[in-house]
């Protein structure tokens, strides 16, 4: 009982929060490959991960170091074997939320009926058509050529497009909602024509775009005079156009699912309880592989000392010692996570008041994860001198240097701001402070000029989050002419 008392006491709300979170990873990830072909790829790794997994649960250091290698490059393998189901996935996370039922229920049940009735009439003329019923993937990026066209669904227009006297009969009409948006588009062709038994160029292109994307294709052989439905990377032929009817409204419901009531609720809660076990089941085994370790080790930092800001008056005076010795304690796993350039060791809470003092630095001055504990500090205090510094506001003096051009004259000088707000010394006299521009040169005035000028001030000023003002110093001048003057 003790491994599980010391289990239950290390358990934490965050490695609750994290089991939860990889289980919902793992069960969406299972749930998307579950109709996939790629699938099989995704439980051959997985087999690899799980002997991973063991090797390390039993200290097989060669098997570990080997596999390691390989998940170092594992990020490589899976973008090249999934790259259509991971742009597929992205595709699917952008989309979220944007699309809903667009349709009242009687309006997509006219729908198909239209559909239905074309074609059954298309494949009792056997004559050749694909229709794509468009889902919630986009389907831009896997359609070649075609033309627009914003049509109402009806059969006269569906069957006069796939007439063979018209231009576009060979290529796909696109469907979305209940209008024609495309007709005459080519579709990817598939490669896994064999794996399904179909032949065809019409079959291969449906099964190419079922395998990208969740559309619905259907598929009129005009040889066989037959009607197939393509979708989820799968094709088959129907037996009537009955069993189309039924598809086609399976796929609406499906699309813009009804107002969930509490018995949907728990049939949805009900559905794929075997990948929700497994999910949990995975989460749990890679974070108590990976996660749970009680296993504690000390690491030292070299922190360095934050100063306190004006805004309680004071200035810590460059302390003799600059930066400490932290010592750390956690897991391994907790100083993975850690950014030791973040630590410091901050004085504020420890109740400077003005004069040379000793300071003891305790553990709630260094900012650590909830995790990682402070177990010394060296040297365990500091000595320092804080002054008071007092907020005041000091005149700009215009400092100048030369003299103005023959015939000209210094008519008035300004500076902007007139005053700069800053902290002095509470022991300094504010008068005998001066704060002054740099010398502006007289010399080279022929008009009204305005300087962008730096200030000189002595050491001891300090102005708030240290930002000097910026100070413009404009001259008017006086031109002399004819014997009398000219304001310029």
């Amino acid at each position: 009982m003790q491994p599980l008392l010391t289990f239950v006491n290390n358990l934490r709300i965050q490695d609750v929060l994290d089991v939860i979170i990889i289980s919902l990873m793992i069960y969406f990830l299972l749930v998307w490959f579950k109709n996939r072909a790629s699938r099989f790829v995704l439980i051959g790794l997985s087999v690899v991960g799980a002997v991973y997994v063991t090797a390390r649960f039993f200290q097989l250091y060669l098997t570990t170091v080997v596999l390691q290698g390989f998940f170092a490059i594992l990020i490589f393998v899976l973008v090249v074997i999934f790259q259509e189901d991971l742009r597929r996935l992205f595709e699917r996370l952008a989309i979220i939320g944007r699309f809903g039922g667009q349709s009242t229920a009687s309006t997509k049940r006219g729908d198909t009926e239209i559909l239905a009735a074309t074609a059954t009439n298309l494949a009792r003329n056997h004559i050749g058509a694909i229709i794509v019923l468009k889902g919630k993937d986009p389907l831009e990026r896997h359609l070649g050529s075609g033309t627009a066209l914003d049509g109402l669904i009806s059969q006269e227009l569906l069957e006069s497009l796939f007439d063979p006297h018209s231009p576009g009969h060979d290529g796909a009409v696109i469907i979305t909602g209940n209008r024609i948006t495309h007709f005459g588009c080519h579709l990817p062709l598939s490669t896994n024509m064999g794996r399904n038994g179909a032949t065809g160029l019409r079959h291969t292109a449906a099964l190419g775009l079922a395998e990208r994307a969740d559309a619905l294709c259907i598929v009129v052989s005009e040889e066989r005079g037959s009607i197939s439905l393509a979708r989820n990377e799968k094709i088959r032929v129907l037996s009537s156009g009955l069993e189309l009817r039924n598809e086609l409204e399976k796929f609406y419901r499906e699309l813009a699912p009804e107002k969930r009531t509490a018995s949907r609720i728990s049939l949805e809660l009900r559905k794929n309880t075997r990948e929700k076990i497994i999910a949990v089941a995975l989460a749990c085994i890679l974070w108590v592989t990976f996660g749970y370790q009680k296993e504690t080790v000390r690491r030292e930092y070299l922190v360095p000392i934050e100063h306190l800001d004006f805004s309680r008056h004071f200035v810590l005076e460059e302390p003799q010692t600059r930066e400490v010795k932290v010592i750390l304690s956690g897991t391994t796993q907790a100083f993975q996570l850690l950014d030791s350039g973040s630590l410091k060791i901050s004085l504020k809470k420890a109740g400077i008041r003005e004069g040379r003092q000793s300071i003891v630095l305790t553990g709630d001055m260094v900012r650590t994860p909830s995790n990682i504990n402070v177990a010394a500090i060296i040297p365990p205090e500091i000595t320092v001198t804080a002054t008071r510094y007092l907020p005041v506001s000091i005149p700009l003096e215009v400092t100048t240097t030369g003299k103005p051009p023959r015939g000209i004259a210094v008519q008035k000088i300004s500076v902007d701001p007139a005053a700069v707000r800053v902290f002095i010394p509470g022991v300094a006299v504010p008068g005998k402070i001066k704060i002054q521009t740099e010398p502006v040169d007289l010399a080279r005035l022929s008009e009204q000029t305005s300087f962008d000028v730096t200030l000189r001030y002595p050491p001891n000023v300090k102005f708030p989050d240290d930002k000097v003002p910026s100070t413009v110093v404009t001259v008017k001048i006086r031109k002399k002419a004819g014997g009398g003057d000219q304001d310029r």
